[in-house]
């Protein structure tokens, strides 16, 4: 983990010019991008979860309104990067 700063800066070098390999628009558009196929993911196991929760007890519907809504931040987030950088 300590190294992984260095691999990536050599890995999004261009050849010996030194610019980088992808603009930075575009790397920006894939950190999104990235971040919404994960929240997508982690939606798809909690939402499964809590609507067999809500099933089960009526009570479980607004803990399992919360926790699907909490990989949400991550795309929040990320877009915040975007803009704040």
């Amino acid at each position: 983990m300590e190294t992984l700063p260095e691999f990536a800066s050599i890995v999004l070098q261009n050849g010996d010019s030194g610019t980088p390999f992808i603009e930075a628009g575009t790397a920006a558009a894939l950190a999104v991008g990235l971040a919404a196929l994960a929240s997508g993911y982690a939606q798809r196991g909690i939402g499964a979860a809590a609507m067999g929760a809500v099933a089960e007890d009526g009570d479980n519907f607004i803990p399992g309104l919360i926790l699907t809504a909490v990989p949400e931040t991550l795309i929040i987030i990320a877009f915040v990067t975007i803009f704040v950088a």
